[in-house]
């Protein structure tokens, strides 16, 4: 179970920290949620503390996993013949999973693809989008700042 002061990343949102835990009532129904503060648009959500694992919420991974995920997004091979239509459903597959591995090969592949021939809007949106959730978790896993965590991503 979740605590106040985890680190913690919501698929699609980026990473955040559980602020606080809080009663609301809502129709008569009495609920707990953790106050969660995203990192990304400095926005707080409130989730139920009775749907954490439906939402797929997790805490961020260790400095091993990192490493680890850092050595397949500068090194891992990318499939860069996919037709568009196949590619933007697995990617958004990817980043649903919340998964830190499958997000960096969706930047890593959404890079790579950049190089070659510009992206369509729909995938230049998406790669922004998941370049700002991992480096947000980035962020939190290392204790550094946006800037040295976009740093850290680019570096070989």
């Amino acid at each position: 179970m979740f605590e106040i002061g985890d680190n913690i990343v919501y698929p699609m949102q980026g990473a955040g920290v559980i602020e606080s835990i809080i009663e609301k009532e809502i129709q008569g129904d009495v609920q707990q949620y953790f106050v969660i503060r995203l990192l990304i648009k400095k926005m707080e959500v409130m989730i139920p503390i009775s749907r954490m694992d439906q939402s797929k919420i997790r805490l961020v991974v260790n400095s091993q996993t990192l490493e680890d995920v850092l050595q397949i997004f500068h090194n891992g091979r990318s499939d860069l013949s996919l037709p568009y239509k196949e590619r933007f459903k697995m990617n958004t597959e990817k980043m649903r999973t919340g998964s830190i591995k499958d997000g960096a090969e969706v930047v890593r592949d959404l890079m790579r693809i950049d190089k070659e021939k510009s992206l369509n809007s729909s995938e230049k949106q998406m790669l922004g989008n998941a370049k700002k959730i991992l480096i947000s978790e980035l962020e939190l896993i290392k204790g550094i700042t946006e800037t040295q965590a976009k740093e850290l991503l680019l570096q070989n």
